[in-house]
């Protein structure tokens, strides 16, 4: 009897957990940008039989994939309250350096590649000693660096493309397990930025400055530094996209990434990351670039002109934010 007892408790108990982790999913933010995902998805197919195609979703990923890698380091910079509007410059600071050093210096393709990428971390860094040492406001100052990088770009290649050699292509556009190497960089990329938000101090940290910066300070966090760090690990990021873009396009490309800086504010927001700081989380913001992707693949699918296009994107992304107002606003 006592038997039977326990176990109708254990089996009334099973479905409420059940329930209590359905609820609890359902709650998380990139819930909401998943089934947005999904849905989207379905409703491009039913217009149009190609969308399921292994090609059109390869295509997808390839195309995302810089969007996304520069998003993984604008999630840390949005996760300390900041933004960073100069990841495009440092797109295209990092792709002319790449490409020059390889066209006029001989360089290997990795040996620029390093060059190249170590130029965009120690750019983002700039942004970040100005901000965390004098206090100056995000905004201002990564839009002073939105134009320095592009500047030299612009006067280190006289504002022509860079070309380089047809063999140094394989980065942009060979396939790996039967993936585009450039998507899976980018799923590397998420990976490790999963690993220092989710199992390191440092990701803790990082969400204590967003969360609130007089107490992380109160407890004995150094703040500057966090700073510091996400800002350079934002041009890191910006800076490995900028590699693939040599690559893919063969050529280093001063006027690239133009308005980059906005598909990927975007991707962190629709991935539900709070614009504010503090809420958020790296995989939703993988979700939220591929609802980008797959968005700006059904409107070219539908014939939607360009120019449409960033009307309706501009659309979501202010409903996005309004959406994650509301829900702060219910939190309290």
């Amino acid at each position: 009897m006592g038997e039977a007892a326990a176990s109708g408790t254990t089996s009334r108990e099973q479905p409420a957990g059940l329930v209590g982790l359905a609820r609890a999913a359902v709650a998380r933010p990139e819930f909401v940008s998943f089934v947005a995902l999904i849905v989207l998805m379905i409703l491009t197919a039913t217009m149009n039989e190609n969308f399921f195609t292994v090609d059109n979703l390869m295509n997808i990923t390839r195309q995302v994939s810089t969007t996304g890698i520069i998003a993984v380091g604008m999630t840390f910079v949005i996760l300390t309250g900041g933004i960073d509007l100069s990841v495009g410059a440092i797109v295209a600071l990092a792709s002319t350096l790449m490409a020059g050093m390889i066209a006029n210096m001989g360089f290997p393709f990795w040996a620029a590649a390093l060059v190249a990428i170590f130029g965009g971390a120690l750019t983002g860094a700039v942004s970040g000693f100005f901000i965390a040492r004098f206090a100056l406001p995000p905004i201002i100052v990564t839009l002073a660096m939105m134009e320095i990088p592009r500047g030299l770009g612009l006067i280190y290649t006289n504002g022509y493309p860079l070309p380089i050699d047809r063999d140094f292509g394989f980065l942009g556009r060979e396939y790996v397990l039967g993936l585009p190497i450039p998507t899976l960089i980018m799923l590397i990329v998420f990976a490790a930025a999963y690993f220092v938000l989710n199992r390191l101090p440092i990701g803790r940290y990082v969400y204590a400055v967003g969360g609130n910066e007089d107490a992380a300070i109160l407890s004995g966090i150094r703040t500057a530094r966090i700073k510091l760090m996400v800002y350079a690990i934002s041009g890191f990021t910006a800076a490995i996209a900028g590699m693939i873009q040599t690559s893919r396009l063969l050529s280093g490309q001063p006027n690239s990434a133009i308005g980059v800086e906005l598909d990927a504010i975007a991707a962190v927001v629709l991935g539900g990351t709070a614009i504010t700081g503090g809420r958020g989380h790296i995989v939703g913001t993988l979700i939220g670039a591929l609802l980008l992707g797959v968005l700006n693949n059904s409107l070219n699918m539908i014939g939607l002109s360009p120019y449409s296009q960033r009307v309706v994107k501009g659309v979501i992304l202010l409903v996005a934010v309004l959406i994650g107002y509301l829900r702060k606003q219910n939190s309290r």
